[in-house]
């Protein structure tokens, strides 16, 4: 960034907090770090406690917040990087997305089902702890006509963390302040799915197996993080197929995100758990 550039960005913070706190303000936040680099989407995410996810703000057009926003949080998001690394209470700061991505993420059934949906190419974003233990996730959206985010971007980008954070941070004050969230927003359904998923046929291991694997792990991934051998985890795999009647990876989370939705049966079980 030249040094007129640099003091035409500087000065537009002083115009970025004139603006009221909440959406105009977010917004004026999206502009101000389109100046720094090209962005196709902004969405800003709260993680508080057992609640699902809370789109605090989002620049996608009507036909897209369907998919980006309201499929999503019906699910999807238990099994995003960037909602995990939350959960690990990953400090505050830029990340890329494929930082926190399992090794065959981007081949994964969760990405071809759900998130290859939108057609981003690449995904930011700036973490921000929030009162309460709450975390914020705005994330900077590249769909496939973009280019990767470079690395003199994301250094630049790295520079308004702190601006980032006060903006943020007001905006999820007013809006706590505003409309606390209310009980039906819970999510103790969706990680119930989630956590139970296949109880009643699969053992504790298989279950253990299966999360990972909706989450993007490959084979080996699962056997490095179980410390079990590579041949055990085929061997699960083809235990855990014949007890849910399927034959794959994508139908294993179509049978998630059926029972997601409630929409399906229970399989009949081969042989209890044990």
């Amino acid at each position: 960034m030249r040094h007129k550039e640099l003091k035409h960005w500087t000065s537009g913070v002083a115009q970025l907090l004139a603006q009221p706190t909440g959406r105009p303000r977010l917004l004026g936040l999206s502009q101000w770090l389109q100046q720094i680099c090209h962005v196709d989407h902004f969405v800003l995410f709260v993680y508080e406690g057992n609640h699902r996810p809370l789109a605090l703000f989002d620049t996608f057009p009507p036909d897209k917040r369907h998919v980006y926003v309201q499929d999503y949080q019906v699910g999807p998001y238990l099994l995003d990087p960037f909602y995990l690394a939350c959960t690990r209470n990953q400090a505050a700061g830029l990340w890329r997305l494929r930082q926190f991505a399992p090794d065959h993420f981007y081949l994964g059934e969760y990405y071809l089902t759900y998130y290859q949906q939108t057609g981003l190419t690449e995904e930011v974003a700036f973490f921000i702890d929030l009162a309460d233990g709450a975390k914020a996730v705005l994330s900077l959206m590249r769909s496939a006509c973009s280019p990767a985010y470079s690395r003199d971007e994301m250094q630049l980008l790295d520079c308004a963390q702190p601006v980032v954070e006060q903006v943020v941070g007001q905006a999820w004050e007013q809006a706590r302040a505003q409309a606390p969230r209310p009980a039906h927003d819970l999510d103790f359904k969706i990680r119930e799915t989630f956590d139970h998923f296949g109880a009643q046929v699969l053992t504790a291991r298989e279950q253990e197996v299966v999360q990972m694997l909706l989450r993007g792990h490959s084979s080996a991934s699962v056997a490095e993080q179980l410390a079990i051998s590579p041949g055990t985890v085929k061997i699960h795999r083809k235990n855990i197929y014949a007890k849910l009647g399927i034959g794959s990876q994508s139908e294993l989370l179509g049978l998630f995100v059926r029972d997601l939705a409630g929409q399906r049966d229970e399989p009949e079980p081969l042989r209890t758990a044990v």
